[in-house]
């Protein structure tokens, strides 16, 4: 295993440079695609991470050369002082870019403290412009809440901001050219992120799929795109601008039918301290143990630091969905964190 070469890197040689931390399992949301109607069985105060804890786990993989963390959940907009967690972690000498994934409720009244502590910008997660669909698939009357939380992004954050739009045939399929109406509109990256088997119910099917190139043609029989000059080659996501020039973009994150994992440079941390090198594996190494080991002894960034190396080394080559062999995720989406 290669050591103290300023760079973490799994033994593919792919370098991790993105960090993604969940500060809660909870949400305030029911997402037909994530979860029961009735919720989950939440983990206890005492087993998330501390704000301190985050600190010194975000610090420690900014070290290693992460350049670009994301704060998810559950919702995270849930998680009490949320401005005082992103102020420490903002402060973090070396981390170039702190983010937030959120479904968007009550984003328009934190976003002036969120931004006045340092968040660099947010994904909002919006799954319809209908409200009876939109309630029909989060179960919560709240679409115009979540369209004033955008606003308040688009006011509040320098950018860019992305929608995360998740497509469920025979839900919400109806809506891909309205959704790429608001990016020309908006002048926002609307996200397109295939359905994954991530739902706690277990009860995908692929043929709820709609795959991104479906949607691809969808679109540009309308509005014809473009490949963004600009894309970023370790990005889930393919970008596309419209070729007529009008602002906005399209992005598509296709893991089901045009996986992207030997390009990853991603890896994240549960809500309870858990590192997870890929979104579908089936085993994590506990950091937070670490962190509260009344034993430790000597420098404990050290040894955390060295149990990190070791863990992400060992990144799986990738996730096999659709495939023979795959097995499903030991956690729910929630529960991992996006």
């Amino acid at each position: 295993m290669e050591r103290n070469t300023g760079q973490l890197k799994d033994a593919l040689g792919r370098v991790i440079e993105n960090l993604r931390i969940s500060i809660t399992d909870r949400c305030n949301f029911r997402c037909v695609y994530c979860m029961p109607a009735e919720g989950l069985q939440w983990l206890p105060k005492a087993d998330l991470l501390t704000f301190e804890e985050i600190e010194s786990l975000a610090s420690s993989f900014v070290r290693l050369g992460v350049k670009k963390i994301r704060l998810t959940g559950g919702e995270p907009l849930v998680r009490a002082d949320l401005p005082k967690l992103v102020e420490r972690l903002a402060r973090i000498d070396g981390l170039e870019d702190l983010s937030l994934t959120t479904n968007g409720l009550g984003l328009a009244k934190i976003a002036p403290a969120l931004s006045e502590a340092g968040l660099d910008r947010v994904n909002i997660s919006l799954d319809s412009l209908v409200r009876a669909v939109f309630e029909k698939i989060a179960r919560r009357d709240a679409l115009d809440e979540v369209l004033c939380g955008i606003e308040s992004a688009a006011c509040y954050f320098e950018g860019p901001l992305k929608i995360n739009t998740v497509l469920v045939r025979g839900i919400n399929d109806g809506e891909i050219l309205s959704f790429s109406e608001l990016a020309r509109r908006e002048g926002v990256e609307v996200r397109f992120i295939e359905f994954m088997p991530l739902d706690a119910q277990k009860d995908w099917k692929a043929d709820q799929l709609i795959t991104g190139k479906e949607i691809h043609d969808t679109i540009s029989q309308k509005y014809p795109l473009k490949k963004d000059p600009h894309q970023d080659p370790h990005a889930p996501s393919q970008d596309w601008v419209f070729a007529d020039g009008q602002g906005g973009k399209i992005g598509f994150i296709d893991p089901v039918s045009a996986p992207f994992c030997e390009s990853c440079n991603r890896v994240r941390i549960t809500s309870d301290g858990k590192l997870r090198t890929c979104l579908f594996s089936v085993g994590e190494t506990n950091l937070k143990s670490i962190l509260r080991d009344p034993s430790n002894e000597g420098d404990p960034n050290q040894k955390l630091e060295e149990v990190i190396r070791k863990a992400v080394w060992n990144k799986e080559p990738g996730h096999l969905i659709s495939q023979k062999g795959f097995i499903h995720a030991s956690r729910s989406m929630s529960q991992i964190g996006g």
